[in-house]
């Protein structure tokens, strides 16, 4: 899918920051912002899709990271982040291990 509401920006060590427009696993129609840190722009698609996200690509530059964005992904450990709602700047960042964790199957009651 191709993404609007995506972007980067080139950090001046040569590194970028990729910012994403996605729909939130489990088809709830929200969306979320997801930032990735990388080598390279190829290489920070390649992150997403090693974690299940195969279908994304990058076309444009329509909403490029801002610098509160850049920050946040630059100060995690993993370099991979995620918000629900990327317009409250009140809302934490969160690991992208949140966004993927698989749901907790219901339990079948004994009938």
């Amino acid at each position: 899918m191709t993404l609007t509401g995506s972007g980067f920006i080139r950090l001046p060590g040569g590194s970028v920051v990729v910012a994403l427009s996605l729909p939130r696993p489990g088809g709830s129609g929200h969306r979320v912002r997801v930032l990735v840190h990388a080598a390279n722009r190829p290489r920070a698609l390649t992150r997403l899709r090693n974690l299940g996200l195969r279908a994304v690509y990058l076309r444009g530059n329509t909403e490029p990271p801002t610098p509160d964005e850049v920050t946040a992904v630059l100060h995690h450990p993993d370099g991979l982040v995620w918000r629900g709602a990327p317009e409250d700047d009140t809302e934490s960042w969160h690991p992208i291990r949140a966004l993927l964790r698989p749901s907790v199957p219901e339990q079948l009651s004994p009938s």
